[in-house]
């Protein structure tokens, strides 16, 4: 994933698929948004899919940059809001409360992201196996920490047990990855979460509420 357009391309297919089968079994409300997580990130991979043909000349600039934009708006836009009301949804309701912490943070991240890329200049490399995205941030390494704790931290702080370890392995990765190659962090780092989306597809699969459960599942506790 990521190292090539055909594998982003068969990554967005595979991970749609597993996206449609966790829609499928989400019997709860509350867990819908968690669902549409795979999808999300399945969409986000072909887009990236559209990247790669750009920088190879296979596509029009206009295309090319519009996809670039696209998925720089997804992963800086929706994503750090996403995450955390979709694991807010799961939470009883004092502690969905709590959550919306990490969505004020997720959402304050999202606008300083937005706008840096809206007001540019935004600029996408191969470099070597991945693809570097470069935009103008102010306080880069600070937005990334917050960033990360909207997202990673949201899921640490959940009731589930499910969805601690979750957000635990998550946040070994991204620290990993952001050590190991600072240009591919964007790129890699999505490209992680989109695997990831097995596990949500597996919880959902396997996650029986109990008799009366309507607003969120006690079973991961």
């Amino acid at each position: 994933m990521c190292f090539s357009a055909t594998a982003d391309l068969v990554a967005g297919v595979v991970v749609g698929t597993i996206g449609v089968d966790a829609v499928r079994h989400a019997r709860l409300p509350s867990q819908r948004l968690l669902a549409s997580l795979p999808i999300v990130l399945a969409v986000h991979e072909i887009i990236e899919a559209f990247v790669w043909w750009h920088l190879r000349g296979d596509v029009s600039d206009g295309l090319g940059k519009a996809a670039t934009v696209a998925y720089l708006l997804i992963a800086f836009g929706l994503l750090p809001v996403l995450v955390p009301i979709a694991v807010g949804a799961l939470e009883p309701r004092p502690a969905g409360r709590r959550m919306m912490v990490f969505t004020a943070i997720g959402a304050a991240v999202a606008a300083v992201l937005l706008y840096s890329v809206i007001r540019g200049p935004v600029t996408a490399t191969i470099e070597g196996h991945h693809i570097s995205y470069e935009v103008d941030l102010y306080r880069g390494g600070i937005l990334v920490a917050l960033y990360v704790l909207a997202t990673c931290g949201s899921l640490l702080a959940s009731h589930h047990r499910h969805v601690r370890w979750f957000g635990a392995v998550n946040l070994v990765v991204v620290v990993v990855l952001a050590v190991v190659d600072k240009t591919a962090f964007i790129s890699l780092w999505c490209a992680w979460a989109a695997v990831t989306s097995g596990g949500i597809a597996l919880h959902l699969r396997h996650f029986e509420p109990r008799p009366g459960s309507r607003r969120h599942p006690s079973a991961a506790t």
